[in-house]
């Protein structure tokens, strides 16, 4: 956000979310901070859902679920995302924030919220890109959309590439996940 003034420095963001209720997730993107809103029951399943399918195929990975993130090209940003691949035991050792080296994929899924467009579908992936997260997995549930973001941008932000399949139709995690999911279940969980 270019042109953008901070509402806060991330140390103060970080002493403001530490201190926030569990029942509270805030997360700081380029300099604003926002509230995550909690999970619903469609979205957890989702979630719980691609962590069965993940750790079937690739047992010596682990998917994270809300795993704190310091993103963009300088780690100023702090993002929770819905889930975070990487390999077993990745983050043993970290703090409440971690560098996203070693990360594979992260995951969003979208929430019936207002700030949904601008949060999942522009900022996160330009963070997450700048941060050389290799994959970004948008699960859109008012498109009914799964979008692979690959190719990652760390100078400008976001990725190279976007591939978008329909719920419903099978959809290949490219290196270095290399999963195949097949999405048809995911209908079940759209308003």
């Amino acid at each position: 956000m270019a042109g953008h003034t901070p509402q806060m420095s991330v140390e103060e963001f970080e002493t403001i979310a530490y201190a926030a209720p569990k029942t509270v997730t805030l997360e700081f993107l380029g300099g604003r901070v926002g509230v995550k809103k909690g999970m619903d029951g469609d979205r957890s399943t989702i979630v719980s859902w691609l962590v069965r399918r993940c750790l079937q195929s690739r047992p010596e990975l682990d998917l994270y679920h809300g795993r704190g993130l310091r993103v963009d090209a300088h780690r100023q940003s702090r993002a929770r995302p819905d889930a975070v691949l990487a390999p077993e035991a990745h983050f043993a050792g970290h703090g409440e924030w971690s560098d996203p080296d070693g990360v594979l994929m992260v995951v969003e899924v979208t929430s019936y919220d207002s700030d949904t467009d601008r949060r999942d579908r522009h900022e996160k992936p330009a963070a997450y890109g700048q941060a050389g997260i290799p994959l970004y997995l948008l699960i859109d549930r008012d498109s009914c959309t799964v979008t692979v973001h690959g190719g990652p941008d760390r100078r400008v932000g976001g990725y190279r590439d976007a591939r978008v399949t329909k719920f419903g139709e099978t959809l290949v995690l490219p290196d270095p996940v290399g999963i195949t999911l097949d999405t048809e279940v995911l209908k079940n969980y759209v308003r």
